[in-house]
């Protein structure tokens, strides 16, 4: 009779990949994969970029797994790690940018659906790519909490243990994240 790993919490499947079961460590990936890049795409804007720290994400969390503490959620010991992975991401590009003299590339469009309404997700589109793209602008610190409560959806509680920071801060720095997003789409 076989495991049902499906069924097992994520410091069972964490104990069973230590010792050495591979397919529990799929079973991590699965759950986890969606919500990792979600969060590297809120944070960069950019699919490519994304893919690269979700995976650069799993490859550092599943190398570091023995130090995982099984009493705490394995997502937001992710998203710890894959934040960081953004943060380095971040830094890299500003690197990029002062030694290339260029500013980025503007993001091409994705390709449309055809059999949708074409003109309505055009303009759904773009405004998900202006509201990416202004979130990318803002600075860490606000970005890092917008990201988590509302593209995450994760509790005031969940993003204070994640970042590190008192609910408190989570709440005063959400608000300026809105308000500084607002201004930067006005313009």
């Amino acid at each position: 009779m076989s495991l049902d790993l499906g069924a097992c919490s994520d410091g069972e499947l964490a104990a069973l990949a230590i010792g050495g079961r591979q397919s529990a460590y799929t079973e991590l990936l699965r759950r986890h994969r969606v919500a990792i890049f979600r969060f590297a795409r809120a944070h960069t804007a950019d699919d490519d970029a994304a893919l690269d720290i979700a995976q650069q994400t799993f490859i550092a969390g599943f190398a570091a797994l023995g130090r995982f503490d099984q009493s705490r959620p394995l997502r937001h010991w992710l998203t710890r790690i894959a934040l960081n992975k953004c943060r380095d991401w971040a830094r890299r590009r500003k690197v990029r940018a002062l030694f290339s003299f260029a500013t980025p590339l503007e993001n091409a469009p994705d390709p449309i659906d055809l059999a949708a309404d074409v003109e309505r997700e055009a303009s759904d589109r773009e405004e998900l790519a202006s509201v990416l793209s202004a979130m990318s602008r803002l600075p860490a610190k606000l970005k890092d909490v917008m990201v988590l409560r509302t593209v995450e959806g994760l509790s005031q509680a969940e993003t204070a243990l994640i970042l590190r920071i008192t609910e408190k801060t989570v709440e005063t720095r959400l608000h300026r994240a809105r308000h500084r997003l607002q201004e930067i789409l006005r313009v």
